[in-house]
């Protein structure tokens, strides 16, 4: 699926009459400074620069083939969210739901907004959640390897990992306790009930612990508003 994106942006930039304006257009796409996609491409900034103005002429078959790969590598590293956006069909299966909130929403905003309860009984530093991604935790115990783990992060770690299908909730903890990133929050949909190992990871990763009655289809409508309304 990667190579199909791959050759839509390079046909894009290869065929647009102003080539450079539509690396401009990609680069913000994939939320990249000038400066970042020189590093990734290994070249100097003033080359990424000069290409975008049209100061330098149209960049050959290797350049736009080095800058795409630049961009999806970037991209990969962040949990391929630009890929996921244009390519659906490439989207995780244990992946409900995904999107960002550029400005950040106030824990305690957040969890009010999906009608939750924190039990983690440590107080924790608030925090700010800058998206969310709602997973169908049974799906993610299956399939979900550890480098596909970081793709349920998106564009950002300070985000709301939401885990539908819990049954008692210490197979998402062990694995988020396992994994090197940590999200700002953990939301259960729905829990059977939740098991005490599971709080106790969550006090020891100092996160909240999230139980929510909301059904999917209101977790989702809810979070929604509340981008919206930002």
């Amino acid at each position: 699926m990667s190579d199909e994106f791959r050759e839509k942006i390079a046909g894009e930039i290869t065929l647009a009459p102003e080539p450079g304006k539509a690396i401009r257009k990609w680069r913000e796409e994939f939320g990249l400074s000038q400066y970042e996609l020189a590093d990734a491409m290994e070249v100097s900034h003033s080359v990424i620069s000069d290409y975008e103005s049209g100061r330098r002429k149209s960049p050959g078959v290797g350049v736009i083939r080095k800058m795409v790969d630049a961009f999806l590598k970037l991209d990969e590293e962040k949990g391929s969210p630009v890929m996921v956006k244009y390519m659906p069909e490439s989207k995780l299966s244990c992946v409900i739901a995904m999107d960002e909130f550029p400005q950040g929403v106030d824990e305690s905003v957040f969890i009010r907004a999906i009608g939750g309860e924190n039990i983690n009984p440590q107080k924790t530093p608030a925090k700010r959640v800058y998206g969310y991604t709602i997973v169908d935790s049974l799906k993610a115990v299956l399939s979900l390897s550890s480098q596909d783990y970081l793709k349920i992060y998106g564009w950002s770690t300070e985000r709301a990992l939401i885990f539908t299908d819990v049954h008692y909730g210490r197979s998402p903890m062990v694995a988020i306790r396992a994994h090197p990133l940590t999200p700002a929050m953990v939301v259960y949909q729905r829990p059977d009930q939740t098991d005490q190992l599971a709080i106790k990871l969550a006090e020891r990763e100092g996160i909240p612990l999230v139980v929510t009655d909301y059904s999917v289809e209101k977790l989702i409508d809810k979070l929604t508003s509340l981008k919206e309304s930002k």
